[in-house]
């Protein structure tokens, strides 16, 4: 056994570098392996450049928010949860802000920060890091890690192929959203190769496609404080309240993005999905007519698609119009009681149906991934080979937007990186 034993990093982002840094501290020889030219390339983007580093949910609703496999997270998160990782950046130079929702952002709204503070700290830590090698095997002697196969690629282009021993390799691969950045589920193929289960990628946390032209009249009107509600089948599912954005293909936004972690599967069952959108959530449908009545009467004069003003963003009107049957240029003492419930219904239920999801390109996260029935949650470590790990979003773990996946994939680097076996 050498002096001081050798740990293996692949993939340089948030997970790979948080396991390095911790597992440089405790003596060990760590080296990182990153295919791409620089690490953190996704870390760099993420948050719309602005990287939202964690949240300040409670423990227990941080663990909700990752659904049935959330119970997994409670050691890492337990051993290092949001107030440290907060700690942990402003002690490198990176103070924190937080904002709606509870999300945090560093101070300076620059996701550059982050990775810059994070490298380096990895690095005088005693870590080192190879780009431009890609692993393509992991070694196994006696149900035991050994080392990596890998390929490099000079900067001139030239290719080689090489074994790297190791005593212990922590797999940091994060999934396959963002594959321009290097994730393209290397780490669940490495996985599986060694006799691990994993569960189907499938892209998270991503844009919603929707039927007709209705989304596109409405491309980039924003809004705010709305309720949805999911159907499958015709079956209501889920609630959400927040911000919604109309695209040209669709529906974005926070509350369709954490939605989406049901309807893609949905979709991909061949279930019929709807979204219920409700443009008036703080009034139930009995206080809704009730001013409904009260503008029609105090402007009986006004034509009807002036009177909307009041209502809608001004793109929503002849959307509405055209729901409805409303004559834009009656008198609203003209509209019927009859029409005037037909306006209600619609402004507190207003549907698209959803036909697909955008792609890898644009998903935050990555759904599916190891299977967490052959990873120790106390250690981060296989249960099938010794000396091995896995952090991070290579895991079958996909939590709601706002901050949880990258304090998972941080917590449960630094598990990994703290628990390594080498013997």
């Amino acid at each position: 056994m050498r002096d001081r034993p050798i740990i293996i990093i692949v993939g340089g982002g948030a997970a790979g570098l948080m396991a390095a840094g911790t597992a440089a501290r405790t003596g060990a020889r760590v080296l990182v392996l990153e295919k791409k030219p620089r690490t953190a390339l996704k870390l760099g983007i993420t948050g719309k450049g602005r990287c939202n580093l964690t949240n300040t949910a409670s423990l227990p609703d941080f663990i909700e928010r990752f659904g049935k496999q959330g119970r997994f997270l409670r050691t890492a998160l337990t051993a290092f949860f949001s107030d440290d990782l907060v700690a942990f950046f402003e002690s490198l130079g990176v103070p924190t802000k937080t904002e709606r929702g509870g999300r945090i952002f560093p101070e300076g709204n620059q996701a550059s920060h982050v990775v810059r503070a994070l490298r380096r700290w990895a690095a005088e830590g005693g870590a080192r890091t190879r780009q431009r090698t890609e692993v393509t095997e992991l070694l196994t002697d006696g149900g035991r890690i050994s080392g990596v196969k890998v390929k490099t690629t000079s900067s001139t282009g030239k290719r080689a192929t090489e074994v790297l021993d190791a005593d212990a390799v922590i797999v940091t691969t994060g999934g396959a959203s963002y594959p321009v950045t290097g994730s393209t589920g290397d780490g669940v193929q490495l996985a599986e190769a060694t006799g691990h289960r994993v569960v189907l990628l499938r892209p998270s946390l991503v844009p919603l496609e929707t039927a007709g032209p209705t989304a596109k009249r409405l491309q980039g009107l924003s809004l705010r404080n709305t309720g949805l509600d999911v159907y499958l089948d015709g079956r209501k599912k889920e609630h959400h309240f927040g911000e919604l954005l109309f695209t040209h293909f669709g529906v974005s936004g926070p509350i369709i993005l954490s939605a989406s972690r049901r309807i893609v599967p949905a979709l991909e069952n061949g279930k019929r999905v709807v979204l219920s959108i409700d443009l008036k959530p703080a009034l139930d449908h009995e206080k809704l007519d009730a001013r409904l009545l009260r503008d029609f009467d105090a402007h009986g004069k006004q034509q009807v698609h002036n009177l909307l003003k009041g209502l809608l963003p001004r793109l929503l009107i002849p959307v509405c119009i055209g729901a409805t049957g409303l004559d834009p240029n009656a008198m609203a003492h003209q509209v019927t009681a009859k029409a005037r419930k037909r306006l209600r219904t619609w402004l507190k239920d207003f549907r698209l149906e959803v036909t697909g999801h955008r792609g890898w390109d644009e998903a935050i996260v990555t759904a599916g991934g190891v299977d967490l029935r052959d990873i120790d949650p106390a250690t981060m470590g296989s249960r099938k080979i010794d000396g091995l790990s896995f952090a991070g979003e290579v895991l079958d773990l996909d939590g709601d937007t706002g901050g949880f996946n990258l304090q998972a994939a941080f917590s449960t680097g630094r598990l990994a990186g703290a628990s390594v076996r080498t013997e």
